[in-house]
């Protein structure tokens, strides 16, 4: 499954950092995604993941998913997950391509 997400590293100190990616794999455990930079091992990220699937056939959706960096590269990274949730992606953002 290949989704486009946004990333967003909790707790951040200085410059937040967020950014773009897309899903390279998400199994029940993790999701690898790619990144515009690497991601500080063992921090708190929130992912927001675009979902293929509708609720109804009709609501867009979108997973949210919050965890630590396992792993991290140049241009990807691995975040185990501890917490997610589906949501509804509202107009606004499906105006935006959120």
């Amino acid at each position: 499954m290949r989704e486009d997400l946004k990333y967003r590293l909790l707790h951040a100190k200085n410059k937040p950092v967020e950014g773009l990616g897309r899903t390279l794999n998400i199994g029940s455990g993790g999701i690898l995604f790619t990144t515009k930079e690497p991601l500080p091992l063992g921090r708190t990220v929130e992912l927001s993941v675009n979902w293929p699937a509708r609720l109804d056939g009709t609501c867009p959706l979108k997973f949210v998913a919050t965890g630590r960096v396992i792993r991290s590269e140049t241009d990807q990274a691995v975040v185990r997950i501890e917490r997610y949730q589906f949501k509804t992606r509202g107009m606004a953002a499906l105006a935006m391509g959120a």
